[in-house]
């Protein structure tokens, strides 16, 4: 599986572009990223294309829009780069940014560049890469980073219009459900009745804070030792509720159908037992809206699922591996929904 996501592949020609026009660029807008000599494309990642620069003496990343026809709001570079720049001397695992480029003149769409992490990702959700007896504390630090996360004042960080403060998964359902609409390849009903069912059964929003919106072990880069070097594709975070940033983490019990033994096989936690970590480091207080945030979160990874498939419609998809990605719409949303009709 590590060989199918990691690592470079040389460029896909649609995504190429012009080094020349990069480098007479960045030597007046950023000098201080040295003259890059060649470029090669990351295999992982369905939206942004990510591209690894490679200079005399150092390594960047450079992430871009991809070309082509775009969802409206979707593929931002820019709140990419604006809450990694604001969470580089925080406790949060970040890699350290360079330089934002808004002109889609220099090489065909925006762009950013950020520091190069030399690091391991764990491609498999429970990290079966690593020894057993490792894992647990692999789980620790994926733990420790998304506490870390919402622990952070947004607010003193600069980021108040990062998003609106309340009705997070109000505007979620709204935003997802419209995705779902324009990216509809083939009429999923459980996705239609998710649609219907959530908004009359969202809990009020106790707490806000930045949510990454998307964080998964194979959005991390661990150190060789273990240890959380580096939160990776912000594209999705905003402003909002950070029990459903969590639940959406957590939805690998689930799709996975990971219970007790399973999680002391694999040598993981307990979904509880990463929940209570979860809780007793960000001092939040849960009560009986789990079962929401989990049902809310197959809504929501169904419809990034689907627009992907639209992606491959349109002709922007980034990877081969999107359609197989795409095509599991219908399965997650199949899954929210029978765990809906059990608590209706």
């Amino acid at each position: 599986m590590s060989d199918q996501f990691s690592g470079t592949k040389d460029v896909a020609d649609n995504l190429a572009f012009s080094l020349d026009n990069l480098n007479s660029y960045l030597e007046s807008a950023c000098p201080e990223v040295e003259k890059i000599n060649s470029y090669k494309q990351f295999k992982g990642g369905q939206s942004n294309p990510t591209y690894l620069l490679t200079a005399e003496s150092q390594k960047y990343v450079l992430r871009r829009k991809p070309p082509g026809k775009l969802l409206k709001s979707a593929h931002a570079v820019d709140r990419e780069y604006k809450v990694i720049t604001a969470l580089e001397h925080t406790p949060v695992p970040t890699p350290k940014t360079y330089h934002l480029c808004e002109n889609p003149e220099i090489i065909g769409t925006d762009f950013y560049i950020m520091e190069y992490c030399d690091g391991v990702i764990y491609w498999d959700p429970v990290a079966s890469e690593a020894s057993i007896e490792r894992r647990k504390g692999i789980f620790d630090q994926l733990n420790f980073g998304i506490s870390a996360l919402h622990a952070q004042d947004y607010k003193k960080l600069g980021l108040e219009d990062f998003g609106k403060e309340g009705n997070y998964i109000e505007r979620q359902i709204s935003r997802w459900s419209k995705q779902y609409f324009d990216s509809e390849t083939e009429v999923i009903d459980s996705m239609h009745q998710l649609i219907d069912w959530l908004p009359a059964r969202t809990p009020e929003q106790k707490y806000t804070s930045i949510v990454h919106g998307d964080y998964r072990l194979d959005n991390v880069v661990m150190t060789d030792d273990d240890k959380n070097m580096a939160m990776l594709d912000w594209e999705l975070s905003t402003i909002g509720d950070p029990l459903a940033d969590f639940g959406y983490h957590c939805l690998l019990w689930h799709i996975g159908n990971i219970d007790d033994e399973a999680s002391k096989n694999l040598g993981i936690h307990t979904e509880k037992e990463y929940l209570d970590l979860y809780l007793s480091r960000t001092k939040m207080e849960l009560e009986s809206e789990w079962d929401f945030y989990i049902i809310f979160s197959l809504f929501k990874v169904a419809g990034i699922c689907q627009g992907i498939l639209g992606r491959v419609r349109d002709g922007t998809a980034a990877s081969d591996f999107a359609i197989q990605m795409g095509k599991r719409a219908k399965m997650f949303a199949d899954l929210g929904w029978e765990k809906a009709k059990k608590i209706s």
